[in-house]
């Protein structure tokens, strides 16, 4: 199948509607999602060196990480500024936040790629699994890069491939045995148009990072059945959603028990699933 010229302004647009249509998806999963999660917040914090009375700037924050535990990290002497453009996400983020107790955290609806920021305003900067859905990510990065003040750290976190990380790519595959995915243009974002080895590493240096070193780390996801698994996918990837939409929905109910039993793969002895996710975690210095 040929595949269409890719347009960043429809794509962002798309991202924004669907990040925002699945929030309440987020509402409802951040707990199972975080428990897990939390651990790559940890490792941003610890690669970036961020230590108390910092000013910390987290891109594409989501559901608010890392930049809660970042908050917690700077301590009340110092600030932490996070962004993200759906607002129905920074809403929840804002909620987490204030039952966190974090009073230290300003958030805004912004793009990742339109920063109007300071210069050298910031001694860290992070993103979890947020930069391999820019579309310009190398002039976005040298942005992140003038804001930080010289010496500070960029630490980032992107899925590896998706091998690698079937807690983000089991339904797509299942997805993709029923239906023919269009393959992407060159340079499409998604989430593993950075899971190759070097990919992230190389961006940051051409965006004038020094010193640039990754690591990887796996984390394990837990769902109480399989089918707690289906319906977090259902309620918090609209890719997935929209790409069945035109099936019938004895075809989609079909799909959905076939990613159902794929996950069973992953199941315990006590009837829990734990899928694993690796991500591969960069740092550079302005």
């Amino acid at each position: 199948m040929k595949n269409t010229p890719f347009d960043p302004t429809q794509y962002k647009i798309a991202q924004r509607q669907g990040w925002d249509q699945v929030a309440a998806g987020w509402r409802s999963w951040w707990k199972t999602f975080e428990r897990a999660g939390q651990e790559v917040s940890d490792h941003l914090v610890s690669m970036a060196e961020i230590t108390a009375g910092q000013r910390v700037l987290d891109i594409a924050t989501g559901i608010g990480e890392p930049a809660i535990t970042a908050a917690h990290r700077v301590g009340p002497a110092g600030e932490v500024f996070a962004l993200d453009f759906a607002e129905a996400m920074v809403a929840i983020a804002q909620e987490r936040a204030t039952a966190h107790g974090r009073e230290n955290i300003t958030f805004a609806i912004s793009d990742a790629e339109q920063l109007d920021l300071p210069q050298q305003s910031f001694d860290a900067a992070l993103s979890r699994w947020g930069l391999m859905f820019l579309p310009n990510l190398v002039p976005a990065l040298s942005d992140i890069r003038q804001c930080l003040k010289e010496g500070g750290r960029l630490a980032a976190a992107v899925w590896s491939t998706p091998d690698k990380a079937p807690v983000a790519s089991l339904a797509l595959r299942v997805v993709s045995q029923h239906i023919q995915v269009p393959p992407s243009a060159p340079g499409t974002p998604g989430p593993f148009s950075l899971a190759e080895a070097l990919a992230l590493t190389h961006s940051l240096e051409r965006a004038g990072f020094s010193n640039v070193r990754s690591e990887r780390i796996t984390i394990v996801w837990e769902f109480a059945t399989a089918e707690d698994y289906t319906r977090f996918q259902r309620e918090i990837a609209p890719p997935i959603t929209a790409m069945i939409a035109h099936l019938s929905a004895e075809q989609q109910s079909h799909i959905w028990q076939e990613i159902t039993e794929a996950a069973r793969r992953y199941a315990t002895p006590d009837g829990r699933v734990e899928i694993p996710g690796e991500s591969i975690c960069v740092v550079g210095i302005a």
